[in-house]
């Protein structure tokens, strides 16, 4: 059996500063910098498509092509994460586990809920920094689960 520990309110400030900049990179198109935060070997599984993406240069083609269809379409999207609950399993994994709440804005609004997803991260250092090695993305208002 593993065994979860709760962290401390360091590590908990420090994972939550991590996503905040993560999560605006995406949302202000900067892709290089979002996908930079994924090990060179991340996998990225998601129930909005058939198959993982594996590798950081797989990743950043699947982001691109969606920043890209945002800038195209002028619509502002945002990623507003929530109940962030970070664990370090007895290996020292770190497992971060929240909802996201996605919103689109197209030009003169109005605002609104796209999707809502949950979302479980492995955390790993690399580089003095922390980097995405696993995330697995489940959008509620799919049927098929992964």
């Amino acid at each position: 059996m593993t065994r979860v520990t709760t962290v401390s309110a360091e590590l908990h400030a420090e994972i939550s500063l991590f996503y905040a900049r993560h999560m605006r990179a995406m949302d202000e198109g900067r892709v290089a910098e979002w996908t930079a935060d994924f090990t060179e070997d991340a996998e990225f599984r998601t129930n909005a498509r058939p198959t993982a993406q594996v590798g950081r240069a797989e990743i950043t083609a699947g982001a691109g092509a969606a920043a890209r269809k945002l800038l195209d379409d002028n619509v502002l999207r945002r990623h507003c994460l929530t109940t962030l609950d970070i664990r370090v399993d007895g290996g020292g994994i770190v497992r971060a586990s929240s909802y996201a709440i996605i919103v689109r804005t197209p030009p003169g609004g109005p605002t609104a809920v796209e999707f809502l997803c949950t979302c479980e991260d492995e955390l790993v250092r690399g580089d003095g920094r922390w980097l995405i090695r696993r995330r697995r993305v489940q959008r509620d208002d799919l049927i098929h689960p992964m």
